[in-house]
């Protein structure tokens, strides 16, 4: 991949698409990487968050459909909102907050209440995963606007936390209540009922709000691209006043650097971190490095045909501990890898002003 190519695949990342995946730059040396399958080796969770933005006397049992010029009005909005000033203020005065919670059916939680979510099953896609979680549980048909947030407890266990808006379906009652649910309903932000599954929700809901209310990153939703692993796309920055080094694998063409999580007790303990500092320190003397994952432009994932691993686009900050006069990035170890100085002032800018605002898709253990 020559320089153009470079550009258009870190153009594509920022934009949330995802790129295919033909080898790994870094793998743990005592566990050569092995495809991953869901129920066996990995767990994906997926967790919705609605939030009501009709009129209080307008909150029916039964939801009408929208029509998907609606929901697409809504998804065009967002994006233009988030697209043109990630950091855009929404006014809500005219709306009662309300968030859907449902109630528990299961033995040892029966009763209490949390958010729509639950396990991905084998051949799903993500958004699959959710819209079947959510109808099952809520009764409601919904659509994804944008991945709020991913929580890992190593690469084994992972769940996607979406903004999502509802599209039709009839809000479940007590009378429809099963092995799924008891029913579901709607509920004010700052009056939740009790008692909570988990206390985790109330810092979901409150991201979701401020995603609302003050949007952070674009809309960004996983793309449907194979991946048998489960590993990390590295945009791993170093920056000098207004310029900007990206670093490049450079086995077989030039390209953005991923790693292999690995499922070793070690980075199951220090998270998908691991594998990113496991790449670095392959390359770069990290001792004097400060290292930073500033969180996820994008995702893929397909889960068809047996195709169970993830692809997480990361980006990354490096910087000297003692910046001094240092306006070169560091020195790269050996001929895989070498730092790509972005010079496409659009890329530049995009790049910078994700670093600045933290434009990305918190990752949290």
């Amino acid at each position: 991949m020559a320089s153009e190519g470079l550009a258009g695949a870190l153009a594509a990342v920022l934009g949330g698409q995802g790129l295919s995946v033909h080898s790994c730059d870094s793998a743990p040396a005592e566990e050569p990487p092995a495809p991953v399958r869901l129920r066996k080796n990995v767990c994906y969770v997926v967790l919705a968050v609605f939030l009501n933005e009709q009129p209080l006397k307008q909150l029916p049992g039964i939801l009408a459909p929208f029509s998907n010029g609606s929901l697409k009005a809504k998804r065009d909005t967002l994006h233009s909102e988030t697209a043109a000033a990630p950091k855009h203020t929404r006014t809500s005065q005219q709306f009662e907050d309300e968030v859907l919670l449902i109630q528990e059916a299961k033995k040892e939680c029966r009763g209490s209440w949390y958010l729509p979510a639950g396990r991905m099953e084998p051949g799903e896609t993500i958004v699959e995963a959710l819209q079947r979680e959510v109808k099952e549980e809520a009764g409601l048909h919904c659509e994804p606007l944008t991945l709020l947030s991913v929580e890992e407890r190593g690469p084994s266990w992972i769940r996607f936390v979406f903004l999502a808006q509802a599209t039709g379906g009839i809000l479940k009652t007590p009378k429809e209540a099963d092995a799924e649910s008891l029913q579901a309903g709607w509920y004010p932000r700052t009056s939740l009922p009790t008692p909570l599954r988990a206390q985790d929700i109330l810092h979901l809901v409150e991201l979701a709000a401020q995603y609302r209310q003050q949007a952070r990153h674009p809309l960004i939703l996983p793309q449907e691209l194979p991946c048998s692993l489960v590993c990390q796309r590295l945009v791993a920055t170093f920056t000098s006043v207004q310029t900007v080094w990206v670093l490049v694998g450079t086995v077989g063409m030039p390209h953005l650097p991923i790693t292999a999580c690995g499922f070793t007790p070690m980075e199951q303990r220090g998270g998908i971190k691991m594998a990113i500092l496991r790449l670095l320190q392959e390359c770069l003397t990290l001792h004097h490095l400060a290292v930073e994952t500033k969180g996820l432009l994008g995702l893929q994932h397909l889960g068809k045909d047996h195709a169970d691993g993830i692809c997480l686009n990361v980006l990354v900050t490096v910087a000297f501990r003692n910046p001094g006069m240092q306006r070169e990035p560091p020195k790269v170890r050996g001929e895989n890898f070498f730092w790509w100085k972005v010079m496409e002032e659009d890329l530049q800018s995009q790049l910078l002003q994700r670093l600045r605002e933290s434009s990305v898709i918190p990752v949290n253990r």
